[in-house]
């Protein structure tokens, strides 16, 4: 059995909402997972865990949340290579620029993620619950 870290930020709930679908498919693909609020996850974690599924919304100018999930990820970003990996988040305006960036950043520090990024335009719906669901699967 593959054990999954899910670790997100959230500011309005909505990225805690993916968050939860990433873990409920994890769960239903037969992963052990545990689910973190960046808060509560550091880069000494990083190696009890399989795959891990990062969740942040776009802030500012389309770019991670600086002052809590910019440096966990960041502590944690070297140890990522040779992990299942795969990032989700929401938006509100642009065009998900900063997902296509964090993807970037990741394929440069060596880290193949396991499935394409997903995004979501506010509140996830049905639909997009279930992506994230299968963002989890991919984990598992």
């Amino acid at each position: 059995m593959s054990k999954v870290a899910v670790v997100y930020w959230s500011g309005t709930g909505n990225t805690q909402m993916m968050a939860d679908a990433v873990a409920e498919g994890a769960k239903a693909g037969g992963a052990d997972v545990s689910v973190f609020n960046v808060s509560d996850f550091s880069a000494d974690k990083v190696d009890e865990f399989d795959g891990l599924a990062w969740g942040c919304p776009a802030m500012g100018s389309e770019e991670l949340e600086e002052s809590e999930f910019e440096p966990v990820f960041s502590a944690c970003e070297s140890k990522l290579a040779g992990k299942k990996v795969v990032l989700f988040g929401s938006y509100d305006w642009g065009d998900g620029e900063w997902m296509r960036l964090w993807a970037d950043r990741c394929k440069d520090a060596g880290i193949t993620l396991t499935a394409e990024p997903y995004i979501c335009n506010l509140t996830p719906d049905d639909g997009a619950k279930e992506d994230c669901a299968d963002l989890g699967r991919a984990l598992a």
